[in-house]
């Protein structure tokens, strides 16, 4: 048990905890942000994906690391695109067309990869980008390895939820993004057009999504594998709800949801031997269950969520 806790004060434990949580923090902020506009992106598996597939094969064919960024986004924002024009001006159930557009994307990104690279048997490595040293921080005790020796999408996930938390609550664009999600019929009223914002909110927030991808395979490892999203995207909009829409609440929901994770893999090298590994496999899935039912009590959904808008409607 002793053994188990001294985990929690190791610098490499935070440091990983940091990392996992990284792609979290990207898809859960993309999420949140086509939600606060009103519409609810299931198709963010797909995303995650083909943001992953897009930005490594970028690279592997001669982009640099930030190219592969950018081009991820881009796939990113071209899903969200379709969504959005399903389910913001014709009104089709954005429970449905989300879930087509995670079938068609990752279909999609499996497909072009296998006519890219028919051949391949195992999947070709890149070089990733590689963990950056602040100088003056990354010396400190415990918090200089865990925050400040990590790669650039980590920090870039970081400043992100910074820009989006800013935006949301301290500008005129935020204001009209939260309005459509609350309230479309005034927000028309005061001339603003409704359609635009939600496509252009959900457009954003799949670029978002997709970097989150592009973390897995350009930071986190250095190749494309099927079935590498394993998940991640569906967590993400759980923690939407656990962060009741705030951002800094997802930022630490995703941290959260970092730490068991990494605290499970530390717990089975320790208990590996006498409790069964899907024991620890299901440790963070059961843990961020019950911190979700603990918060969703008290979460405050924007009001025109999931609520196809016609305009003139009043």
């Amino acid at each position: 048990m002793l053994e188990a806790l001294e985990i929690l004060t190791t610098a490499t434990f935070w440091a990983a905890a940091l990392r996992i949580a990284t792609p979290y923090i990207l898809g859960t902020l993309g999420e949140l942000v086509c939600e606060r506009a009103g519409v609810l992106n299931l198709g963010i598996e797909g995303i995650f994906t083909a943001g992953a597939m897009s930005g490594w094969m970028a690279v592997y064919f001669g982009a640099d690391l930030w190219t592969g960024v950018l081009v991820a986004a881009l796939v990113g924002a071209a899903f969200g695109l379709l969504h959005a024009l399903f389910t913001v001006p014709l009104g089709l159930s954005q429970h449905v067309t989300g879930l087509g557009i995670t079938l068609l994307a990752t279909s999609a990104s499996y497909f072009t990869y296998r006519i890219v690279l028919p051949d391949v048997s195992t999947p070709p490595r890149i070089e990733p980008f590689a963990p950056m040293n602040v100088p003056g921080l990354s010396d400190l005790p415990l918090i200089g390895p865990a925050i400040f020796q990590q790669t650039p999408l980590t920090y870039l996930a970081i400043a992100l939820i910074v820009v989006v938390a800013y935006v949301l609550a301290r500008t005129p664009l935020g204001l009209t993004i939260r309005a459509v999600g609350e309230n479309p019929a005034a927000a028309e009223a005061q001339g603003l057009d409704v359609y635009t914002l939600r496509i252009g909110a959900v457009m954003a927030g799949s670029a978002l999504m997709a970097i989150g991808g592009a973390f897995l395979t350009l930071s986190a490892f250095n190749a494309f594998f099927f079935e590498m999203v394993a998940g991640r995207g569906w967590i993400c909009i759980a923690l939407v709800v656990f962060a009741s829409w705030n951002p800094w609440k997802a930022l630490l929901g995703a941290l959260l949801f970092g730490a068991f994770d990494a605290f499970q893999v530390r717990l089975q090298q320790i208990a590996g031997a006498v409790v069964p590994y899907q024991a620890f496999l299901m440790l963070p899935y059961a843990l961020s269950i019950a911190a979700l039912v603990v918060m969703s009590r008290r979460a405050a959904y924007p009001n025109a969520l999931m609520i196809p808008y016609v305009k003139g409607q009043r």
